[in-house]
């Protein structure tokens, strides 16, 4: 399974396909670039309902295909470099969801089983 994303997909149905397909994680989008060093932000997207095309800060031609055994560094620098969106994963952890910096040579797929069997064993608890 994958997905595949354009100009005409919105942020939410993106979402939603991803934890479809991931269950353990997420994907959220930030706030535009902050203008003076192009940080990526740290305020959430608060319109989740616009498409790409009403997001980007990159106006190029191109697709991302979001596969199983993509790493979670490919996922997040893709949308960088495809769209100039900053995205992150997140990794669901008992009852809070918790970033996953420093697994960025993590497949999703992999990322996705690890977080269910630590969900798993909570609840064994």
């Amino acid at each position: 399974m994958e997905i595949t994303l354009n100009d005409h997909r919105k942020i939410v149905a993106i979402q939603k396909d991803f934890s479809d397909m991931f269950p353990n994680l997420k994907l959220e989008f930030y706030a535009k670039l902050n203008k003076g060093d192009g940080s990526p932000s740290v305020k959430l997207m608060k319109h989740i309902s616009k498409t790409i095309a009403e997001c980007r800060t990159i106006n190029k031609a191109g697709n991302i295909t979001i596969q199983p055994n993509m790493t979670i560094g490919e996922l997040e620098q893709g949308f960088m470099d495809t769209y100039g969106l900053s995205v992150e994963v997140f990794h669901k952890s008992a009852s809070e969801w918790l970033g996953t910096k420093g697994n960025n040579d993590r497949t999703l797929d992999k990322q996705n089983a690890e977080a269910g069997t630590i969900n798993m064993l909570e609840e064994v608890k």
